[in-house]
């Protein structure tokens, strides 16, 4: 998956037009949510049915009997259903050709991407040897982390990976102590009064909910306005959402955990989630797959995607211990700063990562040479050519 998602929009980048690419990026990523809603489902399905075929009493009563051995299963056959998409993936990966950029600009091949590129557009395209070869000269006088390299994208890619960096602290920290947010304001009763396969049910249907009315709604409205709005406004309007929304549920949390205000408290956790999918986690991943030259783009947008997985490391782990009630923590746990202060510093990493946005340049109606500015050739680049 780590290497995949720089292919997927490298992929998308390079074969869609200027126009439209912004959305066309953002449908592949879109995926990414029903993907979500489909493992929330197969859990449900799968704890359905073996909590209909092994009945055990709640932890309460009987906490050796709550978790009945059969329940062993139910994670396995969940987790193994991940090996369908996966061995989907690598087939039509198999089929598909390499982009015309990278097959002309890094392989030096132009006749084979003139054949590729016919067959994906149903034309005939004509090569242009002498043309793909002053870019390949033009382009290739500085490399990653080079000087040159350094004064054109040094500060686009401090842009994507810190705010790949904090978007993902907030967004894993959020899937992660969900269960312990739908406890608190008794969404889910208390995990003493379930046995295990109530609850891995009860929480993959909430989990279900949120994704079919926040997660995925989230998604298609980037689809829908990124090439109209722009990258970098739906980027701002996310980051500046959720820290409004992580402060609106964190400054009256106790409020939140009366019975009466639980509707509440959902639907402004569900809308932390549609933000953060109408904004920097999608565009976190559309904009490294464009500003960057040819040769580099993969390899910057892996960059970004990695230090993306270091903040979901960090809100993964991290606010996993954090969370912990400062009282009364979990068994096995030490005392945390309880999920109310946790909520708090999610909304500052929001906030760091909306001041981190303003250093993304927008990129809508731009085409990806213009961008990455491959189709400016400075003095060093000319006398190279001009050798050629």
């Amino acid at each position: 998956i780590g290497g995949d998602y720089p292919l997927s929009a490298t992929i998308m980048s390079e074969y869609a037009n200027k126009r439209t690419r912004g959305a066309f990026i953002a449908a592949v990523f879109a995926m990414q949510g029903f993907g979500i809603l489909f493992g929330a489902i197969v859990a449900l399905v799968v704890s359905a049915g073996f909590r209909h075929a092994y009945p055990a009493p709640s932890y309460a009563q009987n906490p050796a009997a709550s978790l009945a051995p059969q329940a062993d299963y139910t994670w396995r056959l969940i987790l193994m259903f991940g090996t369908i998409p996966a061995g989907l993936t690598y087939y039509w990966r198999m089929k598909m050709p390499e982009t015309a950029r990278y097959t002309a600009l890094v392989a030096r091949n132009a006749k084979q991407a003139a054949a590729d590129m016919s067959k994906v557009l149903h034309a005939e395209i004509e090569e242009r040897p002498e043309v793909v070869e002053s870019q390949v000269v033009a382009g290739e006088t500085w490399g990653l982390f080079s000087r040159q390299f350094m004064k054109r994208h040094g500060m686009h890619l401090l842009a994507t990976t810190s705010t790949w960096f904090l978007l993902d602290i907030a967004f894993y920290s959020q899937n992660l102590f969900q269960k312990d947010i739908f406890s608190k304001v008794g969404w889910i009763p208390p995990a003493k009064t379930m046995n295990a396969l109530e609850e891995l049910y009860r929480i993959s249907r909430a989990q279900a909910l949120i994704a079919l009315c926040g997660t995925i709604p989230g998604y298609w409205f980037t689809v829908a306005f990124i090439d109209i709005v722009g990258r970098f406004w739906i980027q701002i309007m996310g980051f500046f959402m959720m820290t409004v929304f992580m402060l609106a549920l964190g400054v009256p949390y106790d409020h939140w955990t009366h019975p009466a205000h639980h509707t509440g408290f959902v639907v402004l956790y569900a809308l932390t989630f549609f933000f953060a999918n109408f904004g920097p986690n999608s565009t976190t991943f559309i904009v490294p797959a464009e500003i960057y030259p040819a040769r580099l783009r993969s390899t910057c947008h892996g960059i970004s995607a990695a230090s993306g997985k270091a903040g979901a490391i960090i809100g993964a782990f991290g606010f996993l211990y954090a969370a912990q009630d400062q009282h009364n923590p979990d068994a096995g746990y030490s005392r945390g700063i309880g999920i109310r202060n946790a909520l708090f510093v999610l909304a500052g990493t929001n906030f760091l990562g909306m001041l981190m946005t303003l250093l993304v340049p927008e990129s809508k109606g731009l085409s990806l040479e213009e961008m990455s500015k491959d189709n400016v050739v400075d003095e060093t680049a000319q006398e190279a050519i001009a050798q050629a």
